[in-house]
């Protein structure tokens, strides 16, 4: 279980790290997130003290044990009361923030008062995560200002996250709320340790511990996450939309802003616009050249596109979109064979180029080249 906790608490350590680091410019830039990155910075440097190899690496270099952990636990004070600060709402609670303004400094100094008169009796102890004197009004302070900053924050973070529409605050509350629970169950694990003379419990509270950091980088991170999944959400749709955008766009060569690159690969590798401007704008392009080419659809092209994608095998929820492809097929070529334009002859189903509708016909648009052809034959 040592080795389990160890190696939870290196990773959790350096997650936590990198997430500061990745989100440092954006949230120091920003008032609302600003609170939030420093309080996980604090929270993380008491982790990265807590951790044995860590703490070993120090004493090597000349600092003693006694102030690592005394320098670990001032600082997850300060941890804490920055997730009151963090919490409260400055406009309806000033009273409550004022108490934790004053609050904070005041058991910071208690802490060190408590530690220089009680310095002896701790001089002993061995382990940067071992207990002091249970007696001692020191763990009181320490542990209960750590169980009421992590209840606030659990219960405020899970009232917000039910009142906001923002997905990736929602996100983030509820990931620190997960987080505040691990570090109230870690609090009291400890409150029993020290009372009760269990060391066999240390391994499984450093995993707690351990596993609460990830959850506090994972709050932080949620914007990363959300803009990846967003970027990702883009490629696909520029990839798949690609050829039909791209033959579209040969017959309606008036509403592109920009011609096709030579092929798929580059116009993904080598976008002339930020990624999700450019499966935004393939969108546009793709259906004003369908709604432009709808002035030579035949009025039976659908439903002869339909017939043969049935008869042709075609997957029954995908019949529709390999009939609207045939459909605009057929236009096109009428189009680029110099067909004169007639009244418009709207496809069904289109309805204001829903993305899901035109990457369905883009998942159809290379098997259907022949599909009017093989449908006229009949």
């Amino acid at each position: 279980m040592s080795e389990l906790a160890a190696l939870v608490g290196l990773w959790s350590v350096l997650t936590l790290w990198f997430a500061l680091l990745w989100r440092a410019r954006p949230a120091l830039l920003q008032p609302h997130q600003r609170g939030l990155w420093l309080t996980v910075l604090a929270a993380t440097l008491a982790i990265t003290l807590f951790q044995p190899r860590v703490a070993g690496w120090l004493t090597d270099a000349g600092v003693e044990l006694h102030t690592v952990s005394l320098a670990r636990n001032l600082i997850g004070v300060l941890s804490a009361g920055l997730v009151l600060l963090f919490m409260v709402d400055p406009t309806r609670t000033r009273r409550l923030r004022l108490s934790v303004t004053v609050g904070l400094p005041t058991a910071l100094a208690a802490l060190l008062v408590l530690d220089l008169l009680q310095l002896e009796p701790r001089a002993g102890t061995a382990s940067v995560q071992g207990p002091a004197d249970p007696a001692s009004a020191y763990w009181l302070i320490l542990i209960g200002a750590h169980l009421v900053g992590d209840a606030v924050a659990l219960v405020v973070c899970w009232l917000y996250s039910m009142r906001t529409a923002d997905r990736d605050l929602v996100w983030s509350l509820r990931l620190f709320a997960v987080g505040s629970v691990l570090a109230v169950v870690f609090w009291f694990g400890y409150l029993w340790h020290l009372y009760g003379r269990t060391p066999r419990m240390l391994p499984y509270l450093s995993v707690i511990i351990g596993v609460h950091g990830f959850f506090r980088a994972a709050s932080l991170l949620v914007p990363t996450a959300t803009a990846l999944v967003r970027s990702a959400n883009a490629l696909r749709t520029t990839w798949r939309l690609w050829p039909l955008w791209r033959d579209l766009m040969t017959a309606v060569p008036h509403v592109a802003l920009a011609r096709p690159q030579r092929t798929r690969l580059r116009e993904v590798l080598r976008p002339r616009s930020p990624l999700a401007l450019q499966a935004h704008r393939q969108t546009i392009e793709t259906y004003d050249a369908l709604l432009d080419l709808q002035r030579w659809v035949r009025p039976d092209a659908y439903e002869k596109a339909h017939r043969h994608a049935r008869r042709s095998g075609v997957r029954e929820d995908r019949l529709t979109s390999a009939a609207l492809a045939g459909a605009l097929d057929q236009a096109r070529r009428a189009k680029l064979a110099g067909a004169p334009p007639a009244d418009p002859c709207p496809l069904p189903g289109v309805v204001h180029g829903s993305p899901a509708t035109l990457l369905g016909i883009a998942r159809m648009w290379p098997t259907t080249t022949e599909a009017l052809t093989g449908s006229d034959r009949s």
